[in-house]
């Protein structure tokens, strides 16, 4: 296996990973960005509603000038997954599939992975129709069809912020799992709630046409925001003993300078916490990027005095 040593790596390698990246490379320390970049929410994706970007444009797009940019500016990239972090003393032991990599700090950008229904045309229709964000994408469906799937908070809160824009909402749920008040703000509202049955299959060649229930019914839509909550990436973190925020244990909690409660680890993007939106992700990965440099640079004159 193959053995590195870095100054910074970066795990993740989305909008909070790559700013990161940037802002970390130009304080002159070495930097390894992992991962793979379709793989980021943004990928599928598209944006209008960024500082500075005219009109609509793909999440695609604006990762590839983001790699760009930061192989221009010095940092290396690796499309690998990590298997395992540890600590090796003060450094940091990550073990990808082909390489072990000992760093002096860490910055994790993993983003959550969005729970899937796992059902015929999901992954085929993600970002043609289906998509996993309400507050992201609900102004691309503005006088649609769409629908809502989910028993939590997060469907219904979807589903009333959809009302806004929409024709026409539903809510598809086994059995609604919310409070009283959120459950009255649903009765009050226009949303059309099927409850007792779930989505078998999303329709649509090359966009979403509809869904089809288990109990036999077919919905025409043009839209399906699949709610289910988000499970972040902890197990890498948890290896180390970074701590989860003291509220809701779902994000890796971290300070005002993205630092976790481990010195020399930092946490940016969408695994830090709500709201998911890329310009949250971009200004957290600045923070952490200057603050990890920072970090090292410290450490560095600890070191050798200089």
């Amino acid at each position: 296996m193959i053995q590195k040593t870095v100054d910074v790596v970066i795990i993740g390698a989305g909008p909070a990973g790559l700013q990161a990246a940037l802002h970390s490379v130009r304080k002159k320390v070495s930097v390894l960005v992992l991962g793979r970049p379709e793989r980021s929410s943004i990928a599928t994706a598209h944006v209008e509603n960024y500082l500075g970007v005219a009109g609509v444009v793909s999440g695609q797009e604006l990762l590839a000038i983001g790699l760009e940019q930061v192989k221009k500016f010095g940092a290396e990239l690796l499309a690998e997954d990590v298997l395992n972090l540890s600590q090796e003393g003060e450094l940091f032991l990550v073990r990808t599939e082909s390489r072990e990599i000992r760093a002096m700090s860490v910055v994790i950008a993993t983003g959550t992975a969005r729970k899937k229904l796992k059902v015929p045309g999901e992954k085929e229709l993600a970002g043609r129709g289906v998509s996993y964000c309400v507050d992201c994408d609900a102004n691309f469906f503005r006088n649609a069809r769409v629908a809502v799937v989910g028993d939590g908070s997060a469907a219904v809160d979807g589903a009333l912020t959809l009302t806004g824009y929409a024709s026409e909402v539903y809510l598809v749920s086994r059995e609604l799992q919310v409070s009283a008040e959120l459950a009255g703000k649903l009765a009050a509202s226009k949303v059309q709630v099927i409850t007792g049955t779930w989505v078998k299959e999303i329709a649509g060649a090359t966009a979403v046409t509809g869904i089809v229930l288990e109990d036999g019914r077919t919905i025409a839509l043009e839209g399906v925001f699949i709610e289910l909550g988000a499970k972040g990436a902890m197990e890498l973190a948890v290896n180390i003993g970074v701590a989860m925020d003291s509220e809701t244990f779902t994000h890796i909690g971290v300070d005002h300078n993205q630092a976790t409660n481990i010195p020399g680890v930092y946490a940016a993007g969408d695994i830090a916490g709500h709201p998911y939106q890329m310009a949250k992700a971009v200004g957290e990965g600045c923070v952490a990027g200057l603050e990890v440099a920072n970090y090292v640079r410290r450490k560095r004159q600890e070191t050798t005095g200089v």
